[in-house]
């Protein structure tokens, strides 16, 4: 898998530097970072600006691009054992899905499950638009969210569920161990797993508007779930 862009790369080398495979650098950096990649271990080529762009296919690499190994779900056992999770019920578009990731990441998620397929061009896509976040953050893809409500509760997690229609999310106590789940914008979640949630949340909104970007809405959940 190839990735590229300073911010990935430098996350690369301070949290995952075993991902890395091959670097590839088509411009001059400064001497302490490449002093920092040499002791990581992995070949370090120089490329040239064609070269980059053909292996970026005309993304934005700023001379920075690494092979890494592929990036691989964990189980639905290993997912299911961690005290916080978001559900992606029907979130395709990748700048959704990197946002989400990098607003689980900071503020302390301790996993996603994705609903739906998530191809490698996609996952790729995802860990640029996530800032590498994805790459440190545990996940399991599953074409059928709604089968796994019943384990998820078997696990003693509640379940919470985001729509406009529910409780204001600042006035509940959170409990200990929860999985939020999210739907596509537009459409939202579907009437079958808004029943099976244990209660459904939403942010008050000022102004007449009605509408936040899932990935902003996201992370204010997040923070009221984490904090509240």
């Amino acid at each position: 898998m190839i990735v590229y862009g300073k911010q990935i790369m430098l996350h690369l080398l301070e949290h995952c530097p075993q991902r890395i495979e091959e670097i590839y650098l088509a411009k001059e950096i400064d001497k302490k970072l490449f002093s920092s990649f040499l002791k990581i271990g992995a070949k370090i080529l120089r490329i040239d600006s064609k070269k980059a762009q053909a292996m970026a296919r005309g993304g934005n690499h700023q001379g920075f691009l690494a092979k890494i190994t592929p990036l691989e779900p964990v189980s639905k056992k290993e997912i299911l054992l961690l005290p916080t999770l978001l559900v992606l019920c029907g979130i395709s578009d990748v700048g959704n899905i990197g946002s989400i990731f990098r607003s689980a990441y900071s503020l302390g998620v301790d996993g996603i499950i994705i609903g739906g397929n998530l191809g490698a061009n996609a996952i790729e896509g995802s860990i640029r638009t996530s800032s590498a976040a994805m790459l440190s953050m545990p996940f399991f893809l599953t074409p059928h969210p709604l089968e796994l409500i019943h384990e998820i509760k078997e696990r003693g997690k509640i379940c919470y569920g985001a729509d406009m229609g529910g409780e204001e999310i600042s006035s509940i106590t959170p409990a200990k161990e929860w999985a939020l789940f999210l739907g596509a914008e537009g459409e939202g979640l579907s009437g079958k797993i808004k029943q099976k949630m244990d209660k459904i949340i939403s942010i008050e909104m000022k102004n007449s508007f009605n509408s936040l970007n899932v990935g902003v809405a996201t992370g204010i959940l997040i923070h009221r779930l984490k904090n509240g």
